[in-house]
């Protein structure tokens, strides 16, 4: 029988979180480390988009830069080119990313496994084109310059580090916050079995077509949030923003902390990020050392940090039942046991 008590799980979001509540109190004066820590959690809202698709739906898609620089490009140009304020130009990113992840899922989702994933990498090639060509729109490679910050409505400052870091930790924990619910509820078993398997989700009768098509939306919609609110972040935006190799990148994060969990895109954010400014003295090499660490992650611990140390946390918890239980019970009980803590994951 499943128990209420306080778990290991619980135990780690809630220090997650307080480690990044207090960190701006622990750093002092460190600005650099604050803004890396900002820059950080718009990608991490990025890769919960990423985990929605790939890692409960069991889709690759390598279109999610592209979006998340539509986000980031159009709160640019709408605040500086057409002195729009933040928050509207922000409710017309996330608002076009969410549809725009719609239509494009129309066609993206009539391919399957790894031609979807070559033609959504189409895709965000294709958007990563029109944003660095596009002269006239775009300004190209000149990039767009004066983003505004949020309106604080005279309450808040968003001018200040520490205030827009907590705006988009409040953005960051909405987004995990997002994941556990759908991970709990009937849309996210939906969207697990669609991974397990489409044709017996479709004997079923769900409809994996249109399940698909807005995890996809939602996927998008999320980069869309990430995109907008790294563009006040950054205050300057240029192509890259919408390239391929953010779309790896984000891909990487996910891996590492974890696919399918709640906090993996932060571990796996977080890690990453901090390890290549680490190494940023020898950026040209530093996939050398990351590369070798990243394969045997993904030999010795395929599910991420996370999700190893969930499955870890699970085994004892099951050894620990069954030692209470003298000789462990009916096997199937023990069997059932162990899949619902697995369940409980990050």
């Amino acid at each position: 029988m499943t128990t209420t008590t306080f778990s290991p799980q619980r135990l780690g979001t809630l220090l997650v979180a307080l480690a990044l509540l207090l960190a701006p109190l622990t750093l002092g004066g460190e600005e650099y480390v604050l803004r890396v820590l900002t820059v950080g959690a718009t990608y991490a809202i990025a890769v919960y988009g990423m985990n929605l698709i790939l890692g409960l739906t069991g889709q690759l898609s390598l279109a999610h830069g592209g979006f998340f620089g539509i986000g980031v490009y159009i709160v640019g140009l709408l605040t500086t080119d057409y002195d729009w304020a933040f928050w509207p130009s922000f409710l017309v990113a996330v608002l076009v990313t969410g549809l725009g992840g719609f239509v494009a899922g129309i066609v993206a989702l009539r391919t399957r496994e790894e031609y979807f994933a070559i033609f959504t990498m189409a895709m965000g090639f294709i958007i990563f084109l029109v944003i660095s060509r596009w002269e006239s729109v775009t300004h190209a490679h000149s990039g767009v310059s004066g983003v505004k910050f949020p309106e604080g409505f005279g309450l808040f400052d968003f001018s200040e580090p520490v205030v827009m870091y907590y705006l988009v930790l409040l953005f960051l924990l909405g987004a995990g916050y997002v994941t556990h619910a759908v991970r709990r509820s009937g849309i996210g078993r939906t969207l697990v079995a669609i991974r397990t398997s489409e044709d017996l989700a479709r004997s079923i009768g769900v409809n994996v077509g249109l399940n698909k098509q807005l995890a996809f939306a939602a996927s998008t919609t999320f980069a869309g949030v990430a995109g907008g609110l790294f563009a006040a972040v950054q205050g300057f935006v240029g192509p890259s923003a919408a390239s391929l190799d953010l779309t790896f990148e984000m891909l990487m994060f996910i891996l590492v902390g974890g696919l399918g969990t709640v906090l993996g895109p932060v571990v796996g954010t977080f890690l990453v990020l901090f390890l290549f400014e680490f190494f940023q003295d020898f950026e040209a090499y530093r996939f050398l050392v990351l590369g070798p660490i990243i394969v045997v992650l993904v030999i010795f611990a395929p599910r991420g940090i996370v999700g190893y140390l969930n499955a870890f946390v699970g085994k004892l918890r099951s050894r620990a039942a069954g030692a209470g239980n003298g000789s462990g019970g009916p096997p199937e009980h023990r069997s059932s046991d162990t899949a619902t803590d697995v369940k409980e994951t990050l």
